[in-house]
């Protein structure tokens, strides 16, 4: 085992050196790197180099609001089409009430509402639970929006949030926001280098809810109240001679879910920024659909319950996209195609704390820590040398390469270094020589058995490498869990140490060996200096 042919030499020296390599950019200038290699630098977390943090919350009010008004419209819709008449259909709070006409129809109002309210025995057949829960008074009946229900859509609302509000961030090109969800109701969110977040909250603040409607036809002075089926919306950006509030009807259309794609573009004919966008299958189809049975009325797209344009609709539009106009500059183009592309929030997000952070509390983290990394790395040498002499140097010689390597598997993820991982990097030095510690005394007790220089060291790598991997595999294993359960910098203080374990598995064993089996065989020693 002491033996390595010129191929395994060469593949470990490669090793070796490519640590060294992809390290340097955390050690030189960005401008004097080649492009190849400039994006391969260890990232700097919130606590280091400063930037933005927000505790968002989730507006739960809005979500039962907007819960309740869809399953209004379900009701409505789906016992008009199943020809049961109904009068008196209001929503208040969680509550839906109407009456029936004819109070023997309860029984096909069930069917027609199964989506609402489940199916019966739904807990003991596994069928599908409603949100909704429906009493029967004669012909008044009553939906009530159930505790468990709204449970369980303010957890897939919070869910929802979090992946919408990472898509968001990520089109900025924020390098590696922390981003988790804190309590039943609250995101964290944390950005590392923006001292200035004021385009982020914009976009987390925006829904981005949006949908296209047709104009209502009733001729309604703009002072009245809206007629049923209708709401006024005002416009978003009004210009001149444009109306400040449109008269639209409620019916969605076409719903933004459909979306595919947005982008921001210039108009070649009247040189103003407009968005395009594009839909799936489906919402091209109901586009396509819309368009042709409505041709020369005012179609709405509204964003937000705002009316961005109400351009009218000259011809069918097939082709499953289109462009929005609404004045808007390269930014506001740019932010509306960002929230388009990520989607709509199922409820508002408000702000409600904010904190920025100086650079200045990162520069003093960051110069403690490299501090105690060399005080600490100093003491390991002088212990490994004055302990176990030159095989101890040979050590802290593989010591060396494990920071080069753990720091070159940083920059290949893209890593964020938080004020958690470098006190993971310090820990690393000392467990990274624990593997050697347990070869060394290995040796000194062949040696003790009067077993010659070679047979000794082939007995102390052999017989302490099935301790070494045991012990680092525990390890690795909470480190797992760490990452699996912890967020934000107990993930980066678990990726640390794993890496440093797994670059202290190839040092210890495998340069180690060969530096040693490199030195038996050029100096043939009869005492080993151990």
């Amino acid at each position: 085992m002491l033996y390595f042919s010129r191929f395994k030499v060469t593949a470990i020296l490669a090793v070796c050196a490519l640590g060294i390599l992809l390290s340097m950019p955390n050690l030189v200038s960005r401008a004097d790197l080649p492009s190849w290699l400039q994006d391969r630098r260890v990232q700097l977390g919130l606590d280091l180099q400063g930037g933005s943090y927000l505790l968002l919350q989730i507006d739960t009010a809005a979500m039962v609001r907007e819960r309740m008004e869809t399953a209004a419209d379900t009701i409505r819709t789906n016992l008009r089409r199943a020809n049961i008449g109904y009068t008196d259909l209001a929503t208040e709070g969680r509550t839906i009430r109407l009456t029936l006409r004819d109070a023997a129809q309860i029984g096909a109002v069930r069917e027609q509402l199964a989506d609402l309210i489940g199916v019966p025995g739904a807990a003991v057949t596994g069928g599908p639970a409603g949100d909704f829960t429906l009493a029967a008074d004669g012909p008044a009946l009553t939906l009530t929006l159930s505790e468990q229900g709204l449970n369980n859509r303010a957890g897939q609302a919070i869910e929802q949030s979090i992946e919408i509000v990472r898509r968001r961030i990520d089109e900025t090109g924020v390098n590696e926001p922390v981003i988790a969800r804190q309590g039943t109701n609250r995101i964290l969110v944390q950005l590392p280098g923006v001292d200035n977040p004021e385009r982020i909250k914009a976009l987390l603040g925006t829904t981005a809810k949006m949908t296209f409607h047709l104009l209502a036809d009733t001729a309604v002075s703009e002072g009245s109240a809206a007629p049923p089926g209708t709401a006024w919306l005002r416009t978003a950006n009004p210009r001149a001679g444009e109306a400040e509030r449109y008269l639209v009807r409620r019916r969605i259309e076409v719903d933004g879910a459909s979306l595919t794609d947005a982008k921001p573009s210039l108009n070649n004919q009247t040189g103003e920024w407009v968005v395009s966008f594009s839909f799936d299958s489906a919402g091209a189809r109901r586009f396509a659909e819309v368009t042709r049975n409505n041709v020369g009325k005012p179609f709405a797209i509204v964003l937000d319950e705002k009316v961005i344009t109400a351009p009218r609709i000259n011809e069918p539009i097939t082709g499953g996209s289109g462009q929005i106009s609404g004045n808007f500059t390269a930014q506001s183009a740019n932010d509306l195609a960002v929230l388009l592309r990520a989607g709509a929030l199922p409820a508002p997000l408000t702000i409600v704390e904010e904190r920025t952070v100086g650079p200045d509390l990162g520069a003093d983290a960051i110069r403690a820590g490299l501090y105690s990394i060399i005080v600490g790395t100093i003491l390991v040498f002088g212990y490994m040398i004055v302990t176990y002499g030159l095989f101890g140097l040979f050590a802290d010689i593989a010591l060396i390469f494990n920071l080069f390597l753990t720091v070159a598997c940083l920059s290949l993820l893209g890593a964020t270094l938080t004020l958690p991982g470098i006190a993971g990097i310090l820990l690393t030095l000392g467990m990274s020589v624990d593997a050697n510690i347990l070869i060394n005394e290995r040796i000194r007790e062949e040696t003790r058995k009067g077993r010659t220089p070679f047979a000794a060291i082939e007995a102390g790598f052999n017989k302490a490498f099935n301790t070494i991997v045991d012990a680092n595999l525990t390890t690795l294993i909470k480190m797992a869990l760490l990452f699996a359960l912890g967020t934000g910098a107990v993930r980066g203080f678990a990726v640390t140490i794993s890496l440093g374990i797994i670059t202290s598995m190839f040092t210890a064993t495998v340069l180690v060996r060969l530096m040693v089996a490199t030195w038996l065989r050029r100096s043939r020693p009869k005492l080993l200096p151990v």
